[in-house]
């Protein structure tokens, strides 16, 4: 079994691995050209984050600086945007779903080290995947810990730390990120309510 099998399998490895530096070099290439365009290569831009990233859906957007370690094990769904300094450690699968939201500064980490110190020495480390399901909004400055799985139609409140599992149709927030509600059928009435309003003020004008 290779490094990087051993790394995608969630088994320990080294990282400093000849076909993992190379996986690493071609990412902090491509991250690079990226961060490097201006607002008017949007193109360009999309060209290489599909070449970056394991797989990406149509109409998406994602503020430059971004950064990732092998950008190859993330796969986002359609409507996917994300705002500026946003970090995905992607040592193990990244899978996001559909109609997805990050606020600025927003961090997904898969990538782990051993508690013990003398092994953690020995540049052994491991990574757990992260899953976030679809119509998910994350607020700023979240930071989203291994193994974590997020479900559907969730929203993380900015600053939180996510080291649990979030079920589907909640508000959650915190250090530890923690349920804070359910997001109900009243919520749903009063959004589109506000929807209702917006579109009439538009049609006026």
């Amino acid at each position: 079994m290779t490094e990087k099998e051993r790394m995608l399998s969630g088994k320990l490895y080294i990282a400093q691995d000849e076909e993992l530096v190379r996986d690493s070099m071609r990412a902090r290439r491509l991250t690079r050209q990226i961060n490097g365009l201006s607002e008017e290569q949007g193109e360009e831009m999309q060209r290489l984050f599909r070449e970056l990233l394991g797989k990406i859906g149509k109409d998406f957007w994602i503020n430059p600086p971004f950064r990732v370690d092998y950008g190859s094990h993330i796969y986002i769904g359609d409507h996917f945007y994300a705002n500026y300094d946003c970090i995905i450690l992607d040592v193990a699968r990244v899978e996001i779903g559909d109609h997805v939201f990050f606020g600025p500064r927003v961090c997904v980490y898969t990538a782990g080290h051993p508690i013990d110190a003398e092994v953690r020495d020995t540049q052994l480390e491991f990574g757990k995947e992260v899953k976030i399901g679809s119509h998910v909004w994350v607020g700023g400055n979240t930071v989203i810990n291994p193994g974590v799985t997020i479900g559907d139609r969730v929203v993380i409140g900015s600053g939180s730390v996510v080291t649990k599992d979030i079920p589907s149709d909640v508000v959650a927030a915190g250090v530890p990120c923690r349920v804070i509600r359910k997001i109900t059928e009243e919520d749903r009435k009063y959004w589109k309510e506000q929807e209702a309003l917006y579109r009439q003020s538009v049609d006026r004008e």
